[in-house]
């Protein structure tokens, strides 16, 4: 299934909800990723507060994946692309 993510913030409930899909307390995620409990709940709580190649770690360890898609030919929740200068 598909989780469409524009903000940093739209992460927290999609790691949790990813972690506890596959039975994963944050002790045990932690120690997939080599680090311990605190910093995965730190992750969870502000994912905005990690690298990018941490995230990528813990998508993988997770058996996530990221997908990046040209929002201007549209995707399957029909979204429109985000408006120029919103960096």
């Amino acid at each position: 299934m598909d989780y469409p993510i524009r903000f940093p913030d739209q992460l927290r409930q999609q790691l949790r909800a990813l972690r506890k899909a596959k039975g994963l307390t944050q002790a045990q995620l932690g120690r997939l990723l080599g680090v311990g409990q605190v910093r995965i709940a730190e992750i969870e709580k502000d994912p905005a507060a990690v690298s990018v190649a941490q995230l990528f770690r813990l998508f993988t360890a997770l058996d996530a994946h990221v997908v990046l898609r040209d929002a201007r030919s549209g995707d399957a929740a029909g979204t429109a692309a985000p408006p120029q200068g919103s960096w």
